[in-house]
């Protein structure tokens, strides 16, 4: 029959020309049936740091306060921190980012557009993931008013790639707001320290008065820690708690 999983997709400057060095597209992923006790786990972290009330706890889709790499700051530190260690300790969550420069983009000279582009980049972040003796289902973040086609020809092109007319691999592909799900709240915060990284190593993170942001730092820091990975490039394809990619366009290939 198969084990069940569901996959968090999440991406971070993703749009053509957004003026960003480095896009990032990565999932956090984890048996289905470990969703709600993992979910909770990371609400009752949220709690501890006060961030969250005992009447959130109880309805995880009202609560006021969302993990985002956008808002990690030194007065919540230790809550993101938390989080991180939260993520390398449990065995069952796992997660796969691709890194893109994206000055090496040629797609008129591949005769693609960036939304094909996108697609082939999104199927190269999955294909891993994916075992065709198992059972997926894929939360993408809502973005914006394009979510629901990218929603729909993600969920074609992984099903035809997977000879999976019957959707008995990808059970579905589905958006969903990140403020409902702890386990897409992470995979913006893992998906936002690997950006963050690679912006400053190209140079592209001026920060306020030319300082970074010593909290993204010390982010990043346990991450490469607890990974044992520098963050800097690929990983083994197999490789299981953190599994990167630092994408190069192939000469032979689009």
């Amino acid at each position: 029959m198969g084990e069940r999983f569901n996959i968090y997709c999440d991406e971070s400057c993703h749009l053509e020309h957004d003026r960003a060095s480095v896009m990032v597209l990565g999932a956090v992923w984890c048996p289905t049936n470990r969703v709600e006790e993992i979910s909770v786990r990371l609400r009752e972290l949220k709690q501890k740091h006060h961030v969250l009330s005992s009447e959130d706890l109880r309805q995880p889709r009202l609560q006021q306060f969302e993990v985002k790499w956008t808002k990690v700051s030194k007065a919540k530190l230790a809550l993101y921190l938390d989080w991180i260690d939260y993520f390398f300790d449990d065995d069952d969550l796992h997660f796969r980012g691709v890194v893109i420069d994206k000055s090496v983009l040629d797609h008129a000279a591949r005769q693609q557009s960036h939304d094909d582009w996108y697609y082939k980049m999104m199927f190269t972040l999955l294909e891993p993931i994916v075992d065709p003796q198992q059972h997926y289902r894929i939360f993408l973040d809502i973005k914006d008013t394009r979510s629901e086609r990218k929603r729909a020809k993600l969920e074609e092109v992984l099903r035809s790639a997977n000879y999976d007319d019957d959707s008995t691999i990808i059970d579905r592909v589905q958006q969903m707001r990140s403020h409902e799900s702890e386990v897409l709240q992470m995979a913006d915060l893992l998906i936002g320290a690997i950006g963050y990284h690679h912006r400053q190593r190209h140079g592209d993170l001026p920060g306020m008065a030319g300082k970074l942001n010593e909290a993204k730092l010390a982010i990043i820091h346990r991450i490469q820690q607890r990974s044992r990975k520098s963050l800097d490039r690929s990983t083994w394809l197999r490789e299981s708690k953190v599994n990167l990619l630092c994408w190069h366009p192939r000469e032979d290939t689009p």
